[in-house]
Protein backbone atom coordinates (compact mmCIF):
# COMPACT_ATOMS: atom_id res chain seq x y z
CA UNK A 1 0.00 0.00 0.00
CA UNK A 2 1.55 3.29 -0.70
CA UNK A 3 2.00 6.48 1.41
CA UNK A 4 0.18 9.41 0.92
CA UNK A 5 2.90 12.24 1.57
CA UNK A 6 0.21 14.42 3.29
CA UNK A 7 0.03 11.36 6.03
CA UNK A 8 3.96 12.43 6.98
CA UNK A 9 3.66 15.79 6.75
CA UNK A 10 7.04 18.12 6.13
CA UNK A 11 8.80 16.72 8.86
CA UNK A 12 7.81 13.27 8.48
CA UNK A 13 8.94 13.22 5.24
CA UNK A 14 12.11 14.71 5.85
CA UNK A 15 12.87 11.99 8.80
CA UNK A 16 11.76 9.57 6.59
CA UNK A 17 13.93 9.84 3.65
CA UNK A 18 16.94 10.98 6.19
CA UNK A 19 16.81 8.12 8.78
CA UNK A 20 20.07 6.37 8.91
CA UNK A 21 21.61 8.19 6.75
CA UNK A 22 25.31 6.95 6.91
CA UNK A 23 28.02 9.54 7.53
CA UNK A 24 30.96 9.28 4.92
CA UNK A 25 33.20 12.43 5.56
CA UNK A 26 34.78 13.30 8.73
CA UNK A 27 34.21 16.86 8.70
CA UNK A 28 30.42 16.38 8.45
CA UNK A 29 29.57 17.03 11.87
CA UNK A 30 25.58 17.36 11.75
CA UNK A 31 23.23 16.99 9.04
CA UNK A 32 19.83 16.90 9.04
CA UNK A 33 18.01 17.87 12.11
CA UNK A 34 18.54 21.45 12.47
CA UNK A 35 18.33 24.78 11.03
CA UNK A 36 21.44 24.23 8.99
CA UNK A 37 24.12 21.44 8.35
CA UNK A 38 27.78 21.90 10.55
CA UNK A 39 30.48 21.07 8.83
CA UNK A 40 34.50 21.67 9.61
CA UNK A 41 37.55 21.53 7.63
CA UNK A 42 40.33 21.27 10.48
CA UNK A 43 40.18 24.92 11.56
CA UNK A 44 39.09 26.78 13.94
CA UNK A 45 35.40 27.96 12.04
CA UNK A 46 32.70 25.75 11.53
CA UNK A 47 30.81 26.23 8.30
CA UNK A 48 27.18 26.37 8.08
CA UNK A 49 25.11 25.44 5.30
CA UNK A 50 21.16 26.27 4.68
CA UNK A 51 18.86 25.89 1.61
CA UNK A 52 15.23 26.92 0.86
CA UNK A 53 12.64 27.04 -1.78
CA UNK A 54 9.92 29.59 -2.53
CA UNK A 55 7.26 28.30 -5.23
CA UNK A 56 4.86 30.35 -6.49
CA UNK A 57 1.28 29.66 -5.29
CA UNK A 58 2.44 27.83 -2.43
CA UNK A 59 4.65 30.76 -0.64
CA UNK A 60 4.01 33.80 -2.25
CA UNK A 61 1.31 35.72 -4.56
CA UNK A 62 2.74 37.74 -7.42
CA UNK A 63 -0.61 39.33 -7.05
CA UNK A 64 0.90 41.85 -3.94
CA UNK A 65 4.06 40.80 -3.52
CA UNK A 66 6.53 43.17 -5.85
CA UNK A 67 9.18 41.26 -7.09
CA UNK A 68 12.14 43.00 -5.64
CA UNK A 69 10.45 42.19 -2.20
CA UNK A 70 10.19 38.82 -2.95
CA UNK A 71 13.90 39.11 -3.77
CA UNK A 72 14.68 40.41 -0.34
CA UNK A 73 12.48 38.04 1.38
CA UNK A 74 14.12 34.58 -0.37
CA UNK A 75 17.47 36.16 1.04
CA UNK A 76 16.46 36.83 4.41
CA UNK A 77 14.75 34.04 5.03
CA UNK A 78 17.95 31.63 4.63
CA UNK A 79 19.94 33.97 6.53
CA UNK A 80 17.25 33.72 9.29
CA UNK A 81 18.74 30.04 9.33
CA UNK A 82 22.41 30.59 9.67
CA UNK A 83 21.48 33.60 12.76
CA UNK A 84 19.64 30.66 14.35
CA UNK A 85 22.59 28.53 14.79
CA UNK A 86 24.64 31.32 16.51
CA UNK A 87 26.54 31.70 12.89
CA UNK A 88 26.86 34.35 10.50
CA UNK A 89 25.77 34.47 7.06
CA UNK A 90 28.69 34.83 4.26
CA UNK A 91 27.99 33.34 0.58
CA UNK A 92 24.39 32.71 -1.49
CA UNK A 93 23.68 31.12 -4.21
CA UNK A 94 20.24 31.30 -5.76
CA UNK A 95 18.25 29.06 -8.29
CA UNK A 96 15.48 29.95 -10.73
CA UNK A 97 12.74 28.26 -12.45
CA UNK A 98 11.29 30.53 -15.04
CA UNK A 99 7.96 30.74 -16.79
CA UNK A 100 7.73 32.20 -20.25
CA UNK A 101 5.59 35.21 -18.54
CA UNK A 102 8.14 36.73 -16.78
CA UNK A 103 10.91 39.79 -18.91
CA UNK A 104 14.25 40.83 -18.48
CA UNK A 105 12.95 43.20 -16.23
CA UNK A 106 11.12 41.27 -13.55
CA UNK A 107 14.11 39.46 -12.97
CA UNK A 108 16.34 42.89 -12.98
CA UNK A 109 13.69 43.72 -10.08
CA UNK A 110 13.96 40.20 -7.95
CA UNK A 111 17.76 40.31 -8.18
CA UNK A 112 17.56 44.24 -7.01
CA UNK A 113 15.88 43.08 -3.46
CA UNK A 114 18.65 39.24 -3.60
CA UNK A 115 21.42 42.46 -4.07
CA UNK A 116 20.02 44.89 -1.09
CA UNK A 117 19.60 42.21 1.07
CA UNK A 118 23.32 40.94 0.59
CA UNK A 119 24.05 44.38 1.13
CA UNK A 120 22.54 44.78 4.10
CA UNK A 121 23.73 41.71 5.85
CA UNK A 122 27.18 41.77 4.37
CA UNK A 123 26.62 38.84 2.50
CA UNK A 124 27.78 37.66 -0.98
CA UNK A 125 25.83 36.97 -3.72
CA UNK A 126 28.23 34.69 -5.59
CA UNK A 127 26.47 32.37 -8.26
CA UNK A 128 23.62 30.20 -8.95
CA UNK A 129 21.72 28.34 -11.45
CA UNK A 130 18.26 29.24 -14.34
CA UNK A 131 15.64 26.91 -15.79
CA UNK A 132 12.60 27.08 -17.86
CA UNK A 133 9.38 26.38 -15.08
CA UNK A 134 5.71 25.46 -16.36
CA UNK A 135 4.65 26.31 -13.08
CA UNK A 136 5.42 29.90 -12.74
CA UNK A 137 8.03 31.38 -10.34
CA UNK A 138 10.85 28.90 -8.13
CA UNK A 139 13.27 30.14 -6.12
CA UNK A 140 16.26 27.90 -4.65
CA UNK A 141 18.62 29.36 -2.31
CA UNK A 142 21.53 28.47 -0.56
CA UNK A 143 23.24 30.23 2.13
CA UNK A 144 26.37 29.32 3.17
CA UNK A 145 27.85 30.57 7.10
CA UNK A 146 30.13 30.24 9.45
CA UNK A 147 30.54 29.95 13.64
CA UNK A 148 34.00 29.93 16.07
CA UNK A 149 34.33 26.34 16.84
CA UNK A 150 32.57 25.44 20.23
CA UNK A 151 29.84 28.39 19.61
CA UNK A 152 27.67 26.78 17.60
CA UNK A 153 24.09 26.16 18.58
CA UNK A 154 21.73 23.45 18.19
CA UNK A 155 18.05 22.56 19.12
CA UNK A 156 19.26 19.93 21.03
CA UNK A 157 20.85 21.61 24.43
CA UNK A 158 17.79 22.40 26.41
CA UNK A 159 17.86 21.26 29.90
CA UNK A 160 14.38 21.13 31.64
CA UNK A 161 15.13 24.08 34.12
CA UNK A 162 16.11 26.83 31.36
CA UNK A 163 14.25 30.09 30.34
CA UNK A 164 12.95 30.06 26.98
CA UNK A 165 12.77 33.65 25.19
CA UNK A 166 12.15 34.97 22.43
CA UNK A 167 12.93 38.27 20.40
CA UNK A 168 10.59 40.89 19.14
CA UNK A 169 6.88 40.18 18.43
CA UNK A 170 4.67 37.41 17.05
CA UNK A 171 1.79 36.84 15.24
CA UNK A 172 2.35 40.44 13.06
CA UNK A 173 3.15 38.70 9.60
CA UNK A 174 0.09 36.59 9.88
CA UNK A 175 -1.93 39.48 10.10
CA UNK A 176 0.19 41.03 7.34
CA UNK A 177 -0.62 38.29 5.03
CA UNK A 178 -4.68 38.62 6.09
CA UNK A 179 -4.38 42.43 5.30
CA UNK A 180 -3.56 41.36 1.74
CA UNK A 181 -5.37 38.56 1.12
CA UNK A 182 -8.39 40.62 2.12
CA UNK A 183 -7.54 43.90 -0.06
CA UNK A 184 -6.65 40.99 -3.26
CA UNK A 185 -10.16 40.19 -2.70
CA UNK A 186 -11.71 43.25 -2.68
CA UNK A 187 -9.62 44.34 -5.83
CA UNK A 188 -11.89 41.16 -7.86
CA UNK A 189 -13.08 43.05 -10.95
CA UNK A 190 -11.82 46.42 -10.30
CA UNK A 191 -9.96 48.60 -12.86
CA UNK A 192 -7.88 51.08 -10.51
CA UNK A 193 -8.19 49.66 -7.15
CA UNK A 194 -5.79 51.02 -4.35
CA UNK A 195 -5.38 48.69 -1.37
CA UNK A 196 -5.93 50.60 2.43
CA UNK A 197 -3.38 49.39 4.09
CA UNK A 198 -3.71 52.54 6.70
CA UNK A 199 -2.95 51.88 10.30
CA UNK A 200 -1.63 48.29 8.99
CA UNK A 201 2.00 49.55 7.45
CA UNK A 202 3.70 47.45 10.00
CA UNK A 203 1.77 44.09 9.54
CA UNK A 204 2.44 44.22 5.72
CA UNK A 205 6.13 45.26 6.01
CA UNK A 206 6.32 41.94 8.53
CA UNK A 207 4.82 40.15 5.79
CA UNK A 208 6.61 41.51 2.76
CA UNK A 209 9.95 42.20 3.76
CA UNK A 210 11.20 40.37 7.16
CA UNK A 211 14.22 41.17 8.89
CA UNK A 212 16.44 38.49 9.94
CA UNK A 213 18.13 39.03 13.80
CA UNK A 214 21.56 39.21 13.26
CA UNK A 215 21.41 42.22 16.11
CA UNK A 216 19.58 39.78 18.24
CA UNK A 217 22.63 37.46 17.62
CA UNK A 218 25.07 40.51 18.20
CA UNK A 219 23.63 41.56 21.67
CA UNK A 220 23.59 38.22 22.74
CA UNK A 221 27.53 37.62 22.12
CA UNK A 222 28.07 41.25 23.56
CA UNK A 223 26.38 39.98 26.70
CA UNK A 224 28.37 36.56 27.17
CA UNK A 225 25.35 34.72 26.75
CA UNK A 226 25.77 31.03 24.62
CA UNK A 227 22.17 29.97 24.50
CA UNK A 228 21.39 26.27 24.88
CA UNK A 229 18.89 25.85 21.90
CA UNK A 230 17.73 27.85 19.56
CA UNK A 231 15.53 28.08 16.23
CA UNK A 232 13.83 30.97 14.08
CA UNK A 233 10.19 31.29 13.96
CA UNK A 234 9.02 30.37 10.86
CA UNK A 235 6.59 28.29 10.97
CA UNK A 236 4.83 29.55 13.84
CA UNK A 237 5.43 29.76 17.76
CA UNK A 238 3.45 26.34 18.64
CA UNK A 239 5.94 24.54 16.12
CA UNK A 240 9.17 25.36 16.97
CA UNK A 241 8.84 25.11 20.82
CA UNK A 242 7.55 21.61 20.09
CA UNK A 243 10.70 21.08 17.59
CA UNK A 244 13.07 22.28 20.67
CA UNK A 245 11.01 20.06 23.32
CA UNK A 246 11.83 16.89 21.22
CA UNK A 247 15.36 17.68 20.03
CA UNK A 248 16.36 18.26 23.75
CA UNK A 249 13.90 15.74 25.30
CA UNK A 250 12.40 18.30 27.47
CA UNK A 251 8.84 19.86 27.96
CA UNK A 252 8.02 23.28 27.97
CA UNK A 253 5.93 25.56 29.84
CA UNK A 254 4.98 29.00 27.98
CA UNK A 255 2.69 31.89 29.63
CA UNK A 256 -0.22 33.53 27.62
CA UNK A 257 0.64 36.64 28.83
CA UNK A 258 4.22 37.06 28.52
CA UNK A 259 3.75 36.40 24.61
CA UNK A 260 4.64 39.68 22.40
CA UNK A 261 2.18 41.33 20.96
CA UNK A 262 2.35 44.15 18.49
CA UNK A 263 -0.67 46.76 18.83
CA UNK A 264 -1.98 46.46 15.14
CA UNK A 265 -1.47 42.76 15.48
CA UNK A 266 -3.79 42.70 18.14
CA UNK A 267 -6.46 45.51 16.57
CA UNK A 268 -6.26 43.56 13.40
CA UNK A 269 -7.30 40.25 14.82
CA UNK A 270 -10.40 41.78 16.65
CA UNK A 271 -11.15 42.85 13.49
CA UNK A 272 -11.46 39.43 11.57
CA UNK A 273 -13.03 37.93 14.95
CA UNK A 274 -9.81 35.73 15.01
CA UNK A 275 -8.17 34.61 18.63
CA UNK A 276 -5.14 36.69 19.10
CA UNK A 277 -3.02 34.10 20.84
CA UNK A 278 -3.85 31.82 17.91
CA UNK A 279 -2.72 33.90 15.64
CA UNK A 280 0.57 34.65 17.96
CA UNK A 281 1.00 31.00 18.42
CA UNK A 282 0.50 29.81 15.00
CA UNK A 283 0.93 32.05 12.27
CA UNK A 284 4.28 31.80 11.10
CA UNK A 285 6.61 33.69 9.12
CA UNK A 286 7.74 36.26 11.92
CA UNK A 287 11.36 34.63 11.81
CA UNK A 288 12.35 35.67 15.70
CA UNK A 289 14.90 33.76 17.30
CA UNK A 290 13.47 31.41 19.83
CA UNK A 291 15.84 30.79 22.10
CA UNK A 292 16.52 29.13 25.70
CA UNK A 293 19.38 30.17 28.62
CA UNK A 294 20.23 28.45 31.64
CA UNK A 295 18.73 30.19 34.50
CA UNK A 296 21.47 31.80 35.87
CA UNK A 297 21.78 34.11 32.54
CA UNK A 298 18.05 35.30 33.60
CA UNK A 299 19.29 38.76 34.81
CA UNK A 300 21.44 39.18 31.88
CA UNK A 301 19.11 38.30 29.13
CA UNK A 302 16.15 40.37 30.55
CA UNK A 303 18.36 43.26 29.89
CA UNK A 304 18.54 42.34 26.18
CA UNK A 305 16.62 45.13 24.45
CA UNK A 306 13.83 43.24 22.11
CA UNK A 307 14.20 39.52 24.47
CA UNK A 308 11.36 38.73 26.71
CA UNK A 309 11.23 35.47 28.48
CA UNK A 310 7.70 33.55 28.23
CA UNK A 311 8.43 30.50 29.61
CA UNK A 312 10.59 27.67 30.40
CA UNK A 313 11.21 24.35 29.60
CA UNK A 314 10.09 21.47 31.80
CA UNK A 315 10.61 17.56 32.64
CA UNK A 316 9.82 15.32 29.24
CA UNK A 317 6.57 13.45 30.64
CA UNK A 318 5.38 16.91 31.67
CA UNK A 319 4.29 17.65 27.99
CA UNK A 320 3.98 20.80 26.22
CA UNK A 321 1.21 23.68 27.36
CA UNK A 322 0.51 27.21 27.31
CA UNK A 323 -0.22 28.38 30.71
CA UNK A 324 -3.18 30.58 30.03
CA UNK A 325 -4.41 33.92 32.20
CA UNK A 326 -6.49 31.88 34.41
CA UNK A 327 -3.50 29.73 35.28
CA UNK A 328 -5.18 26.28 33.32
CA UNK A 329 -2.75 24.29 31.15
CA UNK A 330 -3.77 24.01 27.31
CA UNK A 331 -1.75 21.22 25.30
CA UNK A 332 0.07 22.90 22.43
CA UNK A 333 0.20 21.55 19.44
CA UNK A 334 2.55 22.27 15.97
CA UNK A 335 -0.48 24.00 14.05
CA UNK A 336 1.49 26.21 11.39
CA UNK A 337 2.06 26.15 7.96
CA UNK A 338 2.41 23.18 6.37
CA UNK A 339 4.23 23.06 2.84
CA UNK A 340 3.23 19.47 2.05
Amino acid sequence: METEISSLGEFGLINRLTENLPKLNDSTLTAVGDDAAVMSYGNNREVLVSTDMLLEGVHFDLTYVPLKHLGYKAAVVNFSDIYAMNGTPRQLVVGLGISKRFTVEHLEALYAGLRLACEVYGVDLVGGDTTSSRSGLVIAATVIGDAEKGTVVHRSGAKPTDLICVSGDLGAAYMGLQVLEREKAASAGEKDFTPDFAGKEYLVERQLKPEARKDIIAALREAGILPTSMIDVSDGLSSELIHLCKASNTGCRVYEDRIPIDYQTAVMAEELNMNLVTAAMNGGEDYELLFTVPLTAHEAVSKLKGVRVIGHMSPTEQGYALIGRNGEEIPLKAQGFTHI
